[in-house]
């Protein structure tokens, strides 16, 4: 690891002028939980940490009846998955919560660090001169993709490694970013790139810009929603596959619904296939087993990954079922 400063901002601006106009030169500091594994395997090089954790009121969670859910960035993976409020009105996001790494980071991470950190890929990670660290080909085209994506991966395979952007998706949150002396909002659905749009970085955020609150509708009443995540071994770990999803019922029926996958893109996946036949749906078992046939029909495999297919059409089925039940 190359020697850095380390820069305590006490304010926004400060902390984006700080930043500059490098990605190279400086990155943001919250929980620390990807940078310092990014910076010992040599992936990042900045000359810059600068710390966020000062700044007043990011890690505050507001919520306010009819206006919704106001999540600061620096709010903790932790205080997420405990919140009552969160527990009560947004389930989804809290079990996506749970799923996330090990208690001790949950501990640190924080939310806007979760939605913003780099592929877990062993490619990128590794000692290969691959498409997102300015190189010519991804090496998980001919090699070992049992991870990767299976869609919109062209040209680049990765999987963003999220569990909370993939609830956040379902929920159609809206992220606010600061730039220098002004913030906008953009859908997250605008938040996250796919790698032909920026092969080498996974969201819009320019440098100088950091992500302050994340905030989340009123849900409708007899509004439901769950995660499920299947992960590969048994301790903490990255989604093989996982499903988000939000709907609102009308009796046996579905008034609307929402379907979010996740390990099967480099951004977390809106299902529109599935989402937009939830409308009206008479919710019994043959009808959610048809619909979730839908999931994925425009994919195209790599070599070791095409299991994600059957996989994410009956982890759709089965969070769909028990939340219609």
């Amino acid at each position: 690891m190359n020697n850095f400063e380390y820069i305590q901002s006490k304010t926004l601006k400060d902390a984006s002028k700080a930043l500059g106009n490098d990605w190279k030169t400086a990155l943001p500091f919250a929980g620390g939980t990807d940078i310092l594994g990014l910076m010992k395997d040599g992936i990042e090089s900045p000359q810059k940490l600068v710390n966020l954790k000062a700044i007043p009121d990011l890690n505050k969670i507001n919520y306010a009846m009819g206006k919704g859910l106001t999540l600061g960035a620096l709010v903790t993976i932790t205080d997420i998955a405990e919140h009552p409020i969160i527990n009560a009105k947004y389930p989804v996001l809290a079990q996506a919560a749970k799923e996330v790494a090990s208690p001790q980071l949950r501990n640190v991470g924080t939310i806007g660090g979760n939605i913003c950190q780099r592929p877990r890929c062993w490619y990128y990670r590794g000692e290969f001169d691959c498409l997102r660290k300015g190189g010519d080909i991804c090496f998980a085209v001919d090699g070992r993709s049992k991870f990767h994506c299976v869609i919109g991966g062209i040209p680049c395979f990765i999987v963003h490694p999220s569990d909370i952007a993939v609830a956040l998706a379902a929920l159609d949150a809206r992220i606010v970013i600061f730039s220098g002396k002004k913030s906008r909002t953009v859908p997250i659905r605008e938040f996250f790139v796919l790698p032909e749009a920026n092969v080498e970085r996974e969201n819009i955020l320019l440098p100088g810009e950091i992500v302050t609150t994340i905030h989340l509708p009123e849900l409708p009443e007899n509004t439901h929603s769950g995660y499920l995540k299947l992960k590969e071994r048994g301790a903490w770990d990255f989604a093989v596959v996982s499903v988000a999803a939000v709907i609102q019922k009308n009796g046996a029926s579905l008034k609307s619904g929402t379907i979010a996958l996740g390990g099967v893109a480099p951004i977390p996946w809106l299902e529109k296939n599935v989402s937009t036949q939830l409308t009206g749906l008479n919710a019994t078992e043959d009808n959610i087993s048809q619909i979730s046939k839908l999931a994925l029909s425009k994919a195209e495999p790599l070599d070791q990954n095409a299991y994600k297919f059957p996989l994410s059409q009956n982890m759709i089925k089965k969070l769909l079922l028990k939340l219609a039940a």
